[in-house]
């Protein structure tokens, strides 16, 4: 469950947005159809990743990671990769993160504004009958 951000946006009006996890998979099993070797894998699922998350006005810049190998340069992709990375790590952490940067984010979370009863105080508890005083 995603809790913030669903894109960012990029200095040249772009903008990467994450992915679910189907994407991530499908990303990866493209990346080792393209990858030829162990050295060329990294770049390649870079590429493939970019395809999926690279957008501009709701749209893929690029049609596949093929595409993007073929339209940027390798620093270019691995530039763009990390960024993403990084906005992904940001709005989507995971266990691996540590548990103070966990402590740190719940603490954020709960302390975010919200209505006064958030959907809590509704129609089941005006159910419940007033209670009397013993032996009343």
């Amino acid at each position: 469950m995603l809790t913030g951000a669903q894109r960012l946006r990029l200095e040249d009006g772009s903008e990467l947005r994450l992915l679910s996890a189907l994407e991530v998979l499908e990303a990866r099993r493209e990346a080792e159809e393209l990858a030829k070797s162990a050295g060329e894998q990294a770049l390649c699922s870079n590429a493939c990743l970019l395809a999926r998350a690279l957008e501009r006005d709701g749209e893929p810049l690029f049609e596949d990671g093929w595409a993007v190998l073929r339209g940027m340069t390798a620093s270019e992709i691995a530039v763009l990769a990390t960024r993403w990375a990084d906005f992904e790590r940001q709005e989507d952490p995971a266990p691996e993160d540590g548990e103070e940067r966990c402590r740190q984010l719940k603490k954020a979370w709960s302390t975010r504004r919200r209505s006064a009863c958030a959907g809590v105080c509704s129609r089941p508890s005006e159910l419940c009958p007033p209670r009397r005083a013993c032996g009343k």
